[in-house]
């Protein structure tokens, strides 16, 4: 995996002087996390009516479109700027799955806010208090691994660990939500945790 430090802020530099292929590195790089952030707005305001991989394909056409638009010089930048991005793709889809046409700016700015509140859980669960400089490097790299590693895991076990720990909703609502009695969710809510520590071991 692609390390997050003087590799990706070289990458950065590039993009942002115009480099394409430098832009694609660096959008690949994040793009299990981005997916993860799709599939919680999917869940919540499109129930289900659209595919986050083609909602993150569209966020990276449109940052390969505007690249020229982004001012920030450091990663934490750069992908709020994608989340920003993913807010006004997925604002879009909702109006057209709504039937509606004119923008909705508040609709796109509270996206923005739920887009980074997802993400602050991820992190938070990630990043100790006293980091140092070299932990929090190897949080950075954790955190997308850990969002990797949701992406490849069968659906039910991805839902029910993005019900519980994203959404924070309690078993009663998680079984509610998937159709399945409180103990099966339990169950899978283990055997899911158990996939995951395999994935990304001390990570998690």
């Amino acid at each position: 995996m692609m390390r997050l430090d003087a590799t990706t802020a070289q990458l950065l530099g590039r993009a942002r002087a115009g480099d394409a292929d430098a832009l694609g590195k660096l959008t690949e790089l994040y793009r299990g996390y981005l997916t993860i952030l799709a599939r919680t707005q999917i869940g919540r305001r499109l129930q289900g009516k659209a595919d986050p991989a083609d909602l993150v394909q569209e966020t990276f056409l449109e940052a390969h479109k505007h690249i020229s638009r982004f001012r920030g010089q450091s990663e934490v930048e750069f992908l709020a700027w994608l989340r920003t991005i993913l807010a006004a793709v997925i604002s879009n889809h909702v109006r057209h799955y709504l039937g509606t046409r004119q923008r909705n700016a508040r609709l796109e700015q509270g996206l923005v806010v739920e887009l980074d509140n997802t993400s602050g859980v991820l992190q938070r669960g990630l990043m100790a208090a006293d980091s140092t400089p070299s932990r929090q490097v190897a949080n950075r790299e954790a955190l997308l691994l850990l969002a990797n590693a949701l992406e490849q895991l069968p659906d039910d076990y991805r839902q029910v660990i993005m019900l519980r720990h994203l959404e924070g909703l309690p078993f009663a609502d998680v079984a509610q939500r998937m159709d399945r009695t409180v103990a099966s969710v339990q169950n899978l809510w283990v055997r899911a945790l158990k996939r995951m520590k395999q994935s990304v071991g001390e990570s998690l």
